[in-house]
Parts: structure tokens; C-alpha cells; sequence
């Protein structure tokens, strides 16, 4: 039974980096395949185009870095700041009940994040590898 504890704890960490970071890596995949669309959206939202290119880098070496467990407590403070920028931005229309979810959804990321800043990256990490 302490085997299986320790092999939980040991790999817990990791399958929860890859847990919060699949979305912010599919979402910059997503966002170099609809590049115009999101562009459009982001202007739509008062925000300028020129600042795409470093959503995507954000999102997409955000989640590698955090997946890898590199830099994972700096690079999860971003993400932190990005996720409440984000909801802040782009989910404050508290009467539609999507955004409001989505508000939340970003809120809750936020949070996991400063759980990474907290108390690192876990023992399967290239930060371990000091």
C-alpha cells in the first residue's frame, strides 16, 4: 500500500501539470490554424491584432515549460496573470451564462497555477534536475 501511495504522490504532480496545460497548448495550436479568425476576434474585442503572435508563444511554450516541469514556478505565475487577464478581457458578460462559466473555468486555472507557484513542480521535473 505504500508503494502505491508513493507512486501517487510521485507522478500526481505530473499528470496535473499536463492536466492544466493541455488547454492553453491545444488553444495556441488552435490559434496558429485559425490565425485570422482569432485575430478578428481579439480586434472584435478591443485588443490588437500584433498581439496574437505572443498568445500563441504564451499559451503554446507556456504548456510545454509547465508540462516539463521547467521553470515551472515563474512560468506558472505567468500563466496565472494570463488566465485572470483573459477572463477579465474576454468573459465579463455576467448575463450570459457561457461567459460567466468561462469567467470561472479561467478563475479556477488562475488558482491551480498558484498551486504550481506555491509548491513547485513535484518530483518528476527538469527543475529537479539542478
Amino acid at each position: 500500500m505504500n508503494n502505491i501511495i508513493t507512486t501517487v504522490q510521485t507522478y500526481s504532480s505530473l499528470i496535473g501539470r499536463i492536466f492544466i496545460s493541455i488547454i492553453f497548448l491545444v488553444a495556441g495550436i488552435g490559434k496558429i490554424t485559425g490565425y485570422a479568425g482569432t485575430a478578428a476576434y481579439m480586434q472584435a474585442m478591443g485588443l490588437p491584432g500584433f498581439l496574437l503572435p505572443l498568445v500563441i508563444v504564451t499559451e503554446v511554450i507556456g504548456a510545454l515549460f509547465i508540462i516539463l516541469g521547467y521553470r515551472t514556478r515563474l512560468v506558472a505565475f505567468l500563466l496565472a496573470g494570463f488566465s485572470v487577464l483573459s477572463a477579465l478581457v474576454f468573459h465579463l458578460d455576467f448575463a450570459d451564462q457561457m461567459q460567466s462559466l468561462m469567467f470561472m473555468k479561467n478563475i479556477a486555472i488562475a488558482g491551480g497555477f498558484l498551486f504550481l507557484v506555491a509548491n513547485g513542480p513535484g518530483a518528476v521535473a527538469i527543475d529537479n534536475n539542478k
